[in-house]
Order: structure tokens, then C-alpha cells, then sequence
């Protein structure tokens, strides 16, 4: 009978000799006997048994519940693996703290922050480690164990140009075939309005007027409006949303309004279940495909910067590298037809 060991680190010294320990990390115990004895097995359920608290509220519990979690189980062995080591370094430095402590977010997150920072000089590799946290507190949120995740809204250190990044129609499909419904009208919400996540999740009916969706953006602290034209794909989606609450986006089961913490654990885990992979493509590329329907549906350069709060060169070079000759020429004439036949009616 084949039994499954999960995070069993395996350790060769400098002499060849190789150790098996419980997990990887600090304090972790050594193993006893060959892999797949009866000894082995043992050592192994004794240390885990160790390892996991009854109930105690802790960060290390957390992980222990969340590696047995169906979430964890429904991830990718790439995703696990990678997992797996950002787990028991979060694991050493946050495991004795108790859960509750990361309910107090004015407290936590400049602890999270100074985490973080000591791999400032690889920031990748430390987004990368907020992101696995990430994961952990949203499990915590879904489990009824924090009411926010305190991750959420954490700035990257890895500060890549992103404007010129888009999600292809095929992107987007592959995306939606692993969402629930409610996930999958978002994305369409997304790549038609060019709203950033901030702003879909607090959008309201009353937002949406019948030619265009007027809304103070947070990226602006809500100091300016954006006015978004309702052409033909962006009316067709918000047709197919219904309305179950002052809020245009909420779950299926519950019609509640989409939170960002429900939205980011419904996200990991889609991904993983649409085979995204290792895929460069956050959430608010999805504004990049926006510039392109925008164009696509006859608005202007100058109207579509203003709208995704662009320069007019981005805009212009995302219209270049992925919006067809034959399609932008068509576009640009039929621009020019509406120009025309306006001066003659004026005339």
C-alpha cells in the first residue's frame, strides 16, 4: 500500500550521506529508517503528530489545516512545491504567533512589511513570499479565522511596467473555463471597462448610466471621475450580469457583493484549476484589453488615455503590437465617415 509523506525534506551532506527530515526549515526532526518502512512511516506520524497543534490558534497550526485543505490538494505539484519552502519560512518566522494577531492590521503590517524586506534584493522573490501569505490568511478568511487579510493592498517591490501587458481573447477563455460564474463575468466586466479591481468590487448600479459609467476611481482616492463609454461588448456584459444587490458584481450562491479577499482566494484558485501555470498576467492586465475593445469600438487615443489614466504613447503602442493592421485601419476610416458626417450635418 502506497502512502503519501507530504513535505518530506531529503538532505545530502558534503560526505553523501543523505537524512530525511519531517519538513523543510528549522527544528524539523530527523527521520528514522529507509523511506517506506515501517519505521520510517512512524518517525514520520510522530513528528507531524508533533507539529500539529489540537487547536492553539496558531500560524503553524493554520499551516498544517491548510496543507490538508481540498485548496491545497486541488493545486497543481509545481504550485506545492513552490509552496512548500515559502510555507516553512513563513512557518519560522510567524509560526508561534496566533492567528487573531493578524486581525489587527495596523500593527501587523509593518511586521509583514519588515518580513519582506529582508529579500529586498531579490523583490520577485519576496512578492512571491507575500503572495504564498496571501494564500495562507485568505484560507484563515474563508475558515472564519480573520475577518480581512492584511496582505491585501500590500504594495510590490518588483515595480515592472505593466502598461503594456494585455490578456488575448484565448488568455481570457482558458482563464473563465476554470472560474465559478460569478469570477468569470468579472473578468469579462474587467477587460471591456478597464476598471481596476478596486473600483469593480465597489461599482454600483448607480454608477451605470444609459450611455456611460460614471465613477470615482480609487486610484485617485476618489478625487476624479472617469467616464467609460457603454459600447456594444461592455452593454452586452453588464446585460448578462444580474442584479441582485446595490453592487453590480456578487456571489452566486449567496448574491452577497464580491469582497477583495473572496475575490483573491477565488482567483489562486482558479488559476490553478484553468492550468495558467507560471503565466505573467495579473488580474489588472485585464485594462490592457480594454484599450484595445476601446479602440476597437471607435473611441480615440485621447479618450481612451484619459480613461485608463495613461500617456497617449502607451495607449498607441498597445494599439500597434496587438490590434490588427486591417482591424485599426477599418477603425480609424470609421472614424473618419462619423467625423465627416457630422461637419455636413453641421453644414
Amino acid at each position: 500500500m502506497k502512502i503519501d509523506l507530504k513535505g518530506i525534506n531529503k538532505v545530502k551532506d558534503r560526505h553523501g550521506q543523505v537524512r530525511y527530515y519531517a519538513w523543510r526549515g528549522k527544528g524539523a526532526p530527523r527521520l528514522s529508517g529507509e523511506p517506506g518502512s515501517p519505521e520510517f512511516i512512524s518517525s514520520y506520524t510522530s513528528a507531524i503528530a508533533g507539529l500539529r497543534p489540537s487547536d492553539n490558534g496558531s500560524i503553524s497550526s493554520l499551516i498544517m489545516r491548510y496543507r490538508e485543505s481540498a485548496e491545497w490538494k486541488d493545486s497543481t505539484e509545481r504550485t506545492k512545491k513552490e509552496r512548500i519552502r515559502w510555507l516553512s519560512i513563513i512557518n519560522e518566522y510567524f509560526g508561534e504567533l496566533p492567528v487573531a494577531a493578524f486581525d489587527r492590521s495596523d500593527r501587523i503590517k509593518p511586521i509583514i512589511r519588515k518580513w519582506r524586506d529582508q529579500r529586498r534584493d531579490t523583490p520577485r522573490s519576496a512578492d512571491y513570499g507575500i503572495q504564498v501569505l496571501s494564500v495562507l490568511l485568505s484560507f484563515a478568511v474563508n475558515e472564519g479565522k480573520l475577518a480581512s487579510n492584511p496582505c491585501f493592498g500590500l504594495k510590490a517591490l518588483y515595480n515592472k511596467d505593466r502598461a503594456e501587458i494585455i490578456w488575448t481573447d484565448s488568455d481570457i477563455a482558458q482563464m473563465k473555463a476554470g472560474s465559478p460564474l460569478w469570477l468569470a463575468r468579472m473578468i469579462d466586466l474587467a477587460a471591456t471597462s478597464g476598471l481596476r479591481l478596486g473600483d469593480l468590487v465597489r461599482l454600483a448600479w448607480s454608477h451605470i448610466g444609459e450611455h456611460e459609467i460614471e465613477i470615482r476611481t480609487n486610484k485617485s482616492r476618489q478625487r476624479i471621475a472617469v467616464l467609460i463609454p457603454i459600447y456594444a461588448d461592455l452593454a452586452a456584459v453588464l446585460k448578462a450580469i444580474p442584479r441582485r444587490a446595490p453592487l453590480v458584481l456578487t456571489y452566486d450562491a449567496t448574491h452577497r457583493p464580491v469582497t477583495p479577499e473572496g475575490f483573491n482566494t477565488a482567483w489562486h484558485r482558479a488559476w490553478q484549476k484553468a492550468g495558467m501555470g507560471d503565466r505573467d498576467l495579473h488580474f489588472n492586465d485585464l485594462r490592457g484589453t480594454a484599450v484595445t475593445r476601446f479602440y476597437l469600438a471607435g473611441l480615440t487615443v485621447r479618450e481612451i488615455a484619459e480613461i485608463a489614466g495613461w500617456t497617449e504613447e502607451s495607449v498607441n503602442r498597445i494599439i500597434r503590437r496587438y490590434v490588427g493592421r486591417s482591424a485599426a485601419v477599418k477603425t480609424r476610416i470609421a472614424q473618419i465617415d462619423q467625423t465627416r458626417k457630422g461637419t455636413d450635418f453641421a453644414k
